[in-house]
């Protein structure tokens, strides 16, 4: 540096505030007095200079810029100012016309996505794989046009990233295209009319209604490919509500990219935190479709990138299948925010299961439509139904992003029906309905045994959906000593995620479409997951009272496929549980429901189904979830005293929980000005992790936890039940990755009993206290929580005793 000219005052680095002046604060000033001095407004200056301030992944406050302008000698004075000039004049001479805008307003979400390709082009740029850096001890000279454009071309050359997506139009052939994506014979109504809709109007936010098993995904697919089409877009992603249902999706849009027409391969990721455990991802890297820096793409289809992997570069991936936390973190003030903008504002955006999102992330969710909005980003929304003040409150949030008034239907639309900003569009669609009888049985175990043996006489698979993970429990250890073990299987949120995989696989076999190994009598005891993740059919269904769009959704897993059944279940049934006393005026449903869902959506539910006996599918859905969310009376007289209470302590919470969220919410695109405290008071890393996914979900998901078990030596093992277990594991070196990945299939969510607000951090400090070192230094295991199980399975925590039973996964009870 002293033989360039550039002296350092080595008495500055014990100085407090020279960590504080960093480079981002000296480049912004930098900018900002340059672009002063070759006459930009004033205004402009500061927007254009907020995005080098801003490369970082934060954005700077006026307090930081104070000081670092007030103590320019911790930035270099002098001499040192007069090389930045040089280097920024430099700069606009390789690549002239910055100047035309000198005048040009560029509003807050140019800013954002410019500061996104700011940052990439920065990291590219920093990789020493790419460009290899050049000796110290080198002879300043001046730079070598000819030699840079080369390096510039090598380096791009060896990342090699593949290009973006260019999809074509459909054609008039829809069905034809149907056949060649799905392998189906023909487009159905709902398809259909996605297809016109995205054709006929102005691209934009397109929201799709329509029952469970009516295809929606492939409407969603087509739609996308449609207005990708029409706008450019490059890519899509697609965000679901669960790892599970993620999982799940993977496959088929890795089957719908592999059909579309394309001359080059396209980069496809799985966006969530155990991607690495999908078998389908994993075997990209296997079977060669994995592609590393300076490596290239022989083919077309789907290929996974090395440098379009990790947590932060992952979404920008050209096809990104990913949990609704991926999408919603574009709406939470937290670092690298602009790179979570940039992974969504080429592509086309498709959001699954709206209806399974509370008011908490749908206050993010929100927010995020209305930057898609300003950025023009295709929206597609997908549900079995939505309340038609829900479904108006999202067409709003994205069109008051565009600038624009949408039509808002008096009333409600019809059923199936698509929306977009430009009005509704029912669809014709003459599918044959299903009836549902319904009964109402008492809630004790006793009861269900009966039921379960009266109906399934002559075989048959039954599902008993609960509305807790104890519940599950308590029902499948009965139903076990009645039915025997192997005639019960249990599936929840609370098994080890190698298990529950195994889990769903083996559901999906059993009970799926085309599925080889379906009992003759089984019974599968479940939680809210078989809801929304698995495509499987059963002929005999029991759950707990719930809301009622989500008692719609589960019975659309009765009765879901074609298939031969038992004579006396060939007609849909469905047994309402949950309630303490059905002639009770109001009903009180049980108490873990009560703490799920609260009073008022259970009773709203329980007052529409507590004298009716039958359902019909699709035709009741509309009214049906219109009426459980309306404002109307329901019930009978003796009930609204307890159902106004409900309603009234249901304001208050949702006040409460919109309040929370608006804590860590990114401001609105129309906001004037810089980015300049844009992110300030954010949430900080928003990581794909528990506590990450806790600042957007509410808290709503537990505490996740990796399960190892101790030795009578007191060394750690892998789980002795789970496959490669029983392994030693070090303790103070690097775990191998072969190891660490099985170890990290070991994670579980620990009770709310133990994840609640008002003892979670007393239970990460206990469980710090077990910190292992070696896990540490193994990037699959670093920064994770760890429960060791003694050789009996158990360990007490935080006063409660856990227990991991691999049928009936992790169990807990009080000290």
């Amino acid at each position: 540096m002293r033989r360039s000219g550039l002296a350092v005052d080595l008495r500055l680095q014990h100085d407090p505030l020279r960590g504080a002046v960093n480079h981002t604060l000296v480049g912004h000033l930098a900018v900002q007095d340059w672009l002063r001095g070759r006459g930009f407004d004033r205004r402009i200056a500061g927007q254009l200079a907020s995005v080098v301030g801003s490369h970082h992944g934060m954005t700077p406050d006026s307090g930081r810029l104070d000081t670092a302008r007030d103590r320019a000698e911790l930035a270099g004075a002098g001499v040192w100012e007069a090389v930045r000039a040089t280097l920024l004049s430099r700069a606009a001479e390789r690549f002239p016309g910055l100047d035309e805008f000198s005048t040009s307003d560029l509003g807050v979400p140019t800013q954002v996505i410019l500061t996104g390709v700011v940052i990439v082009a920065d990291w590219i740029a920093s990789n020493s794989e790419l460009f290899p850096l050049w000796s110290a001890h080198r002879p300043p000279s001046l730079p070598d046009d000819e030699v840079t454009a080369r390096r510039v071309a090598d380096g791009w050359a060896d990342l090699a990233l593949p290009r973006g997506w260019r999809a074509a139009a459909l054609g008039g052939d829809l069905d034809g295209v149907f056949r060649a994506r799905f392998d189906k014979s023909s487009a159905r109504p709902v398809q259909r009319a996605a297809v016109a809709v995205s054709e006929g109007v102005e691209p934009g936010i397109v929201v799709i209604e329509a029952p469970m098993g009516s295809g929606k995904t492939e409407a969603a697919l087509l739609a996308a490919e449609v207005l990708a089409h029409r706008t450019g877009a490059d890519g899509c992603f697609l965000a679901l509500p669960t790892q599970a249902t993620t999982d799940a999706m993977f496959s088929r849009v890795r089957h719908w990219i592999d059909r579309l027409p394309a001359d080059s391969a396209v980069s496809v990721t799985l966006a969530h935190g155990k991607a690495h455990l999908n078998d389908e991802y994993s075997g990209l890297v296997r079977r060669g479709r994995y592609v590393g820096i300076g490596e290239r793409a022989d083919d077309c289809g789907a290929i996974a990138h090395q440098w379009l992997s990790g947590r932060k570069k992952a979404g920008l991936a050209s096809f990104v299948v990913g949990t609704i936390d991926q999408v919603l973190f574009a709406g939470l003030k937290s670092r690298h925010l602009m790179l979570r903008h940039l992974a969504l504002a080429g592509k086309v955006v498709v959001v699954d299961e709206v209806h399974a999102y509370d008011v908490y992330m749908s206050r993010y969710l929100h927010r995020v439509l209305h930057w898609l909005g300003a950025y023009g980003v295709p929206v597609v929304l997908l549900s079995a139904t939505l309340p038609d003040g829900r479904r108006a409150e999202l067409v709003r949030a994205y069109a008051e992003g565009q600038g624009a008034v949408p039509t808002i239907a008096d009333g409600h639309p019809g059923y199936p029906v698509i929306t977009t900003t430009a009005g509704s569009t029912p669809v014709d669609d003459t599918a044959e309905a299903t009836e549902v009888h319904l009964d109402r049985l008492a809630d004790d175990l006793d009861t269900l045994v009966a039921h379960l043996r009266e109906n399934l006489v002559g075989g048959g698979c039954a599902v008993v959906v609960r509305n807790t993970v104890t519940r599950v429990q308590e029902t499948a250890e009965r139903l076990a000593d009645e039915f025997g073990a192997d005639a019960v299987t249990i599936a929840h949120s609370r098994f080890l995620a190698c298990d529950r995989a195994e889990i769903d696989r083996s559901l999906v076999r059993r009970f799926g479409p085309g599925g080889t190994d379906r009992p003759d009598l089984h019974v599968v005891v479940a939680s809210q997951v078989v809801e929304q993740s698995l495509d499987v059919d059963f002929d005999l269904m029991v759950t707990d009272l719930a809301p009622v769009d989500l008692v719609l959704q589960r019975l659309g897993r009765l009765h879901r496929h074609d298939r031969v059944r038992p004579e006396r279940l060939r007609t849909p049934r469905c047994a309402l549980v949950g309630v303490e006393d059905w002639a009770a005026g109001p009903v009180v449903p049980v108490s873990g429901s009560r703490r799920v869902y609260g009073d008022h959506t259970l009773l709203r539910s329980a007052a529409l189904l507590v004298e009716r006996d039958r359902i019909v599918l699709p035709d009741d859905i509309a009214a049906l979830v219109q009426r459980g969310y309306g404002e109307d009376v329901l019930g009978p007289g003796a009930w609204q005293p307890a159902m106004a209470a409900a309603a009234s302590a249901a304001l208050v919470a949702q006040r409460q929980r919109t309040e929370a969220a608006n804590a860590f919410l990114v401001g609105r695109a129309v906001d004037p000005g810089s980015l300049e405290g844009w992110l300030v008071a954010g949430a900080g890393e928003a990581k794909d992790e528990v506590r990450g996914a806790a600042q957007v979900r509410d808290g709503a998901e537990s505490l996740e936890v990796l399960v190892v078990q101790r030795d009578a030596d007191g060394g750690l093992l892998v789980p002795d039940w789970v496959k490669g277990g029983g392994e030693q594991l070090p303790l103070f070196e690097q775990v191998p990755r072969a190891q660490a990945k099985v170890v990290s299939a070991c994670s579980v969510r620990l009770p709310v009993a133990l994840s609640h607000g008002g003892v979670i951090d007393a239970v990460i400090a206990e469980l710090e206290r077990t910190r292992v070192t070696a896990f540490d230094l193994a990037p699959l295991l670093s920064g994770q929580l760890v429960l060791v199980l003694d050789h009996d399975r158990r360990a007490d925590l935080h006063g409660f005793r856990l227990t991991y039973d691999p049928r009936r996964g992790l169990l807990h009870e009080r000290l």
